[in-house]
């Protein structure tokens, strides 16, 4: 037994050698207090998942790109707005696709445009001479529009964008009709209402969220210029969501004495990286929190230790120096 004893390595003091100060109880006080709030924070983290990030290279092949988009317009109606898409494999989505033929201005234009011919005088159409599409047009300059909606593209780099006028494939080359919609200056302000690539996430942000632009110059192009970003993210339960994230940056081209390249209108650039970003939610070891506890614990009651005994032990010197003064 007295073998054992002499192993402690915590010798009791005998409470008649012990002596409390205020100093002493204060930093008790405020060890305790901040001891407290450290454990009920990693209490809070064990409760609650953490998210792991790692980076990987993005092998994935031949999958498609889906781009959710809620834009509007607030000086161009819908009548003459068309959305386009194409990328650098050469796939193209141009306007609408109507196999019908040709019982309303509509299908006409449609035809036209499957011709790649340009459609310069409405007025000579019967449809549209039938149906006033060309007053109809003038009647709608004033309204804004909304446009939402998703298209899904190619797993590559390419771009979509919002432009006036009927658009039309034509010995390689694309082209906007806007002869009919003329007006000597188009007002492209717009905001973005919401614009992702790919299925909402926890934690995703989307940059372009709630961006407004408003034009106060002559015709032009705004471009955005959209780094996607492959994301994968995991919850707690195993689920997997594939979606995307993205950086962005915004230009507005001036169209200077017809050296404009593109027509007037929004246009979103995107380019993939190659680096895939994946999310893992994970819950903290029970193991794990066990050792911070006790590292919060032995942390602070040591360093509350060293400055009580440190304020315990000037506060003796001062009042030594004090006396010695008195007695000289």
């Amino acid at each position: 037994m007295n073998r054992l004893r002499n192993l402690d390595a915590y010798p009791k003091i005998n409470e008649d050698f012990y002596k409390r100060t205020l100093s002493g109880g204060v930093i008790t006080l405020v060890s305790s207090v901040v001891m407290l709030i450290l454990f009920f924070s990693e209490l809070r983290l064990y409760m609650h998942p953490v998210t792991e990030t790692q980076l990987r290279v993005d092998t994935t092949r031949g999958e498609k790109l889906r781009i959710n988009f809620d834009v509007t317009f607030p000086a161009l109606q819908c009548s003459i707005i068309s959305i386009d898409t194409m990328d650098i494999s050469g796939e193209r989505h141009l306007d609408v696709t109507d196999d019908a033929c040709c019982n309303s201005c509509e299908e006409v234009r449609e035809a036209y445009r499957k011709k790649g011919w340009g459609l310069s005088d409405p007025e000579s159409i019967d449809q549209c001479k039938r149906e006033g599409y060309v007053q109809k047009v003038k009647d709608e300059e004033g309204e804004g529009c909304n446009v939402h909606g998703f298209v899904e593209v190619n797993k590559v780099a390419g771009n979509f964008h919002f432009v006036p006028g009927q658009s039309f494939h034509q010995s390689g080359f694309q082209f906007h009709d806007m002869v009919m919609f003329q007006q000597g200056n188009y007002n492209i302000s717009h905001k973005v209402n919401r614009l992702a690539f790919g299925d909402f996430f926890p934690g995703v942000v989307n940059p372009l969220d709630g961006v407004q632009w408003n034009q106060d110059k002559q015709n032009g192009v705004y471009q955005y210029f959209i780094k996607v970003v492959p994301t994968v993210y995991t919850d707690v339960h195993g689920k997997t969501i594939q979606s995307n994230q993205f950086s962005v940056t915004e230009h507005f081209q001036n169209a200077e004495a017809g050296r404009m390249q593109s027509p007037p209108g929004v246009f979103f650039y995107y380019d993939l990286s190659p680096i895939k970003v994946i999310f893992e939610e994970q819950h903290v070891e029970f193991l794990h929190f066990l050792t911070n506890v006790c590292a919060i614990v032995g942390g602070i009651f040591t360093v509350s230790g060293i400055v009580d005994s440190f304020i315990y032990h000037g506060q003796r010197a001062i009042k030594k120096k004090m006396e010695i003064g008195k007695f000289n």
